[in-house]
């Protein structure tokens, strides 16, 4: 969410006149993420968010926002996309691919406890469950094939232990995926990017914390369930100096999803596998911002360190969920 493209008060005013947006009243740059320009957009008619796509393309972005319409129609708090007089919800601002949705009230809690975490999972599984029927098909594009191809690219930036462990723990990943046990793994369109970063929380009038919704949708994609919950727990349930996992936030997490969800018993079984892939993922894509990165105005790049000491906390302490 760095700005790569600027967007002038003009152009903004008019998509959200061509919306029905009504008049526009602020646009405010977002300077926090890392992958697509986003806007804050108040208008008559309330609170947005303009994105322009830095790398999805026109072909790619329909699953992503009609994923986020279906959702929206089944009840889960998503922002839904807004459309034209024609029905179109994806747009184009200074040539690039774009979209408005509304803005989630509250803010995000950077400092979860169990009761954040229990909201979080539920939600999580309603959401795995209205995807169920989802038509459209696209796989996780940062998936293991993605991995396997981005490794060699930040290999050479790496310790000589450092390579060791990304080889190691690709290589079990590769081995993970040709199990019988994985291919047979519940799956539909996941999140895949949960972080604290993309949930937000509103304080009610009795001054309790509720969650508002889910954002950030664009590196969702077909892929295993449990992944979802896993990249959920290597962040939501974990002590962020150390990337140690805090057990009671863990267990509460898991109860909380399978109040709307059990999890099968190869769930179960291969979730501290997951979690190490939900570590590998991050941790090559941090290193690959950090190491590589493009130009934008207010870039500021992700420590990749923090996803390596979470990869090595997992398979040092590899964490089953009890039954």
């Amino acid at each position: 969410m760095a700005v790569f493209t600027p967007v002038g008060v003009d152009q903004a005013a008019e998509l959200a006149a061509r919306l029905g947006l009504g008049a526009l009243r602020a646009l405010t740059p977002i300077t926090a993420g890392i992958e697509n320009t986003n806007y804050f957009v108040t208008t008559q008619r309330g609170e947005f968010v303009l994105t322009l796509f830095e790398r999805l393309s026109f072909d790619e972005l329909p699953f992503y926002l009609q994923l986020m319409k279906h959702l929206a129609g089944k009840g889960v708090a998503v922002p839904e996309p807004q459309a034209d007089a024609a029905g179109e919800i994806l747009h184009r601002v200074q040539g690039k691919p774009a979209a408005i949705v509304y803005r989630l009230a509250g803010n995000h809690v950077m400092a979860p406890g169990a009761w954040h975490c229990e909201q979080v999972a539920a939600m999580l599984a309603r959401m795995h469950l209205a995807a169920a029927d989802y038509p459209l098909h696209q796989p996780n594009l940062r998936g293991l094939a993605w991995w396997s191809e981005t490794a060699p690219l930040v290999r050479p930036f790496l310790a000589p232990e450092q390579r060791a462990l990304l080889d190691d723990e690709l290589a079990f990943q590769q081995h993970l995926a040709a199990s019988p046990a994985d291919a047979g793994l519940p799956r539909a369109a996941i999140h895949a990017d949960l972080f604290r970063d993309n949930v937000m929380f509103d304080t009610d009038v009795h001054g309790h914390q509720r969650l508002t919704g889910f954002f950030d949708f664009y590196f969702a994609g077909v892929d295993r369930l449990a992944f979802d919950i896993a990249v959920c727990l290597n962040d939501w349930c974990i002590d962020l100096a150390t990337g140690r996992l805090d057990e009671d936030r863990a267990a509460a997490f898991v109860a909380a999803y399978e109040t709307v969800r059990p999890l099968t018993g190869d769930e179960r079984r291969l979730l501290p596998a997951l979690m190490r892939a939900a570590a590998l993922r991050f941790w090559i894509s941090r290193l690959w911002d950090f190491h590589l990165p493009r130009a934008a105005t207010t870039l500021v790049p992700h420590d990749p360190a923090h996803f390596e000491r979470v990869l090595r906390e997992r398979i040092a302490q590899p964490w089953h969920p009890a039954q």
